[in-house]
């Protein structure tokens, strides 16, 4: 059976939602998944990963900065923490045969809002030399959210498809 690691960096839960509804499409076909946060990912893989995804929420057109985390954290009434998906790509060391897939939350589906996701896979290329086999986008009303309708249910459609891509088996 194939183990997936989702590690999900959220502010506001949609993109926690949007990682839970994956992981159920991804059990759905078999494959047996498991969520953590950034902030208690491992940065030593367990071996007995067999699919990575990584997911973020697109802030300022790209991956969450200290800044951008701490506002949004701030509006949330949470606490930030020290560091998310940017930093924790930064210092893990992800094999190059591993399939990676990464997804993020948007607020629009245009060039302008840009993407997390982009940008995760942009850090893979550039420090590992790799293309992500499969990025996913998600739509969240405003930038609190809550998801747009029909988004949870797109993301366990995605989960099913990346259990049966042959990059994962």
């Amino acid at each position: 059976m194939i183990t997936a690691l989702i590690v999900v960096e959220s502010c506001f839960g949609n993109t926690r939602l949007i990682a839970e509804a994956v992981a159920a499409g991804l059990k759905d076909d078999g494959t047996d998944a498991r969520v953590v946060d950034v902030a208690q990912a491992p940065t030593a893989l367990p071996a007995d990963i067999g699919l990575l995804i990584l997911g973020a929420p697109t802030h300022n057109r790209a991956l969450p900065t200290a800044a951008t985390r701490t506002q949004a954290h701030e509006r949330a009434g949470t606490a930030a923490p020290s560091g998310g998906m940017r930093e924790w790509l930064a210092r893990t060391a992800i094999p190059p045969a591993l399939p990676v897939a990464v997804f993020d939350t948007v607020t629009s589906r245009t060039w302008l809002s840009g993407s997390a996701a982009k940008a995760i896979a942009k850090a893979l290329r550039r420090g590992r030399g790799r293309e992500a086999p499969s990025i996913g986008s998600f739509l969240v009303q405003g930038q609190s959210g809550p998801l747009a309708d029909g988004e949870e249910a797109a993301a366990r459609a995605w989960g099913r498809e990346l259990a049966g891509a042959p990059c994962s088996r």
